[in-house]
């Protein structure tokens, strides 16, 4: 089921101090974009933030669950997991893991160098 508007309205709101971001519709969900990097999910009006490796053990220690769907053969999971709740309460703690989520995508998908001539 897609995000509803005045959520992902909201969410830019919240997002503000971290940077401009987009949306885009996919696969039943919503993309959120920062600088041509999706950082984050939004699936049923919940958001969940890109991690690697090295971020995910902040979503472990907080106990937040990793986004997983239902496939023919059993469930699969993307490296997105559930934002904390404080996020909708305090811009300032969005702003710390939008950026944990852009350094996660910045690690695995590096910005490429121009070649030159």
């Amino acid at each position: 089921m897609a995000a509803s508007a005045e959520y992902l309205e909201f969410l830019k709101e919240q997002m503000a101090g971290f940077g401009e971001v987009s949306t885009r519709r996919m696969f039943g969900g919503t993309g959120i974009f920062h600088n041509g990097a999706m950082i984050a999910l939004v699936v049923r009006d919940t958001l969940f933030f890109k991690a690697d490796d090295i971020g995910r053990k902040d979503f472990e220690a907080e106990n937040l669950p990793q986004f997983t769907y239902g496939t023919k053969n059993g469930q699969r999971s993307l490296g997105y997991w559930r934002a904390p709740e404080r996020c909708f309460d305090d811009p300032d703690e969005m702003t710390v893991w939008c950026r944990k989520a852009y350094d996660a995508m910045l690690r695995a998908s590096p910005p490429k160098r121009k070649r030159q001539a």
